[in-house]
């Protein structure tokens, strides 16, 4: 394939903030009496704010109303946005930076598909808005991963075909959501993606452009 853009997701691919969210929604889940260990935080990797609580919710057979779920939605959010104040550029993951300018001097077009609805205020945080010709977040779609939409909305605001689109993901509900868009599929950092998606690397620094010219 020739690559013409890039798609990246942004919790576990450009930055960590797993364990900050882990700790907002381990502390929900304790005010409403639920176990929730770090198994059960891999299971809504990638899901919606709102999907995630309703998992959980599941997972301690618990029924909320439409205000006592908004109730826990703004609380989870506010504790997590207070976690990451000190978020900074050096909390970039291994390679991100470098792939990024890399290739942006390559000319290529570069979007972020998140499902985080506080993914503009994180580029904002890491001082790397300015790189993305585009940015889709949970503000922005209708339908979550593992639909496609967020990924499909990218590649029109790129004005790029999807097979000339590498997509790099960290969460299942992600590289398949890329499947089936009819992206190219990378997993980054997570191996138990390893027989699903296209292509597997540790870190960002690992994929190199000049395999796809």
């Amino acid at each position: 394939m020739k690559i013409k853009g890039l798609i990246f997701d942004l919790d576990g691919v450009i930055v960590s903030t797993e364990t900050n969210h882990f700790d907002a929604w381990a502390a929900i889940a304790e005010q409403l009496s639920i176990e929730f260990n770090e198994a059960d935080n891999e299971k809504i990797k990638g899901l919606s704010r709102s999907d995630s609580l309703d998992l959980i919710c599941e997972l301690g057979s618990v029924q909320l109303n439409h205000s006592e779920k908004l109730k826990y939605l703004q609380m989870k959010n506010k504790m997590y946005l207070h976690s990451i104040q000190s978020l900074n550029r050096d909390d970039l993951l291994p390679g991100a930076l470098n792939l990024i300018e890399q290739a942006k001097n390559k000319g290529l077009k570069l979007a972020l598909g998140s499902s985080s609805k506080n993914a503009k205020h994180i580029l904002q945080k890491l001082f790397i808005t300015d790189y993305f010709d585009v940015i889709i977040d949970g503000n922005d779609v209708d339908f979550p991963k593992p639909n496609p939409e967020v990924f499909l909305k990218g590649a029109r605001g790129m004005e790029l075909n999807v097979e000339n689109i590498v997509v790099f993901e960290d969460a299942e509900s992600g590289i398949l959501a890329a499947q089936k868009g009819g992206f190219y599929a990378v997993a980054v950092g997570n191996r138990k993606l390893k027989d699903i998606a296209n292509e597997y690397i540790e870190h960002l620094g690992e994929f190199l452009i000049k395999n796809y010219e």
